[in-house]
């Protein structure tokens, strides 16, 4: 449960830094459902309750045109969706990636990369190869 619990704070705090970069940090959508991610890590929402929160930011997503916009919000509802699936971390740390321009997304994935907690290090990098 630990690694699980590192997964999505990691994802989370991933992501959280590209909604600032992007300009997206105040959106108060993307953050409910993020506080829901983090209800969810300590104890106070269900898996179904972090679901329901992953479907809402896809049906944001999918009324956006922006894609800058449409990829940060994919990425806070995979960040949400770790609850019920921890690879749903990777895929939230690579939506976050498409939200940057070409020349920011070598130095975000490595911060990223950066930012792993060493009980999920190991894991991650071998999954991002």
């Amino acid at each position: 449960m630990q690694q699980h619990n590192d997964l999505l704070e990691w994802a989370s705090h991933c992501v959280k830094h590209v909604l600032v970069h992007v300009g997206e940090h105040s959106n108060p959508s993307l953050q409910k459902i993020l506080d829901i991610g983090e209800a969810w890590k300590h104890g106070k929402a269900s898996v179904g309750d972090a679901r329901n929160a992953a479907f809402a930011a896809i049906a944001i997503a999918n009324e956006l045109k922006d894609p800058v916009k449409i990829s940060v919000t994919r990425a806070v509802g995979h960040v949400v969706a770790v609850a019920h699936m921890a690879d749903h971390s990777l895929r939230a740390v690579d939506y976050a990636l498409k939200a940057l321009s070409k020349a920011d997304i070598l130095i975000e994935r490595q911060w990223q990369n950066e930012q792993l907690p060493t009980s999920i290090k190991s894991l991650v990098l071998t999954a991002r190869k």
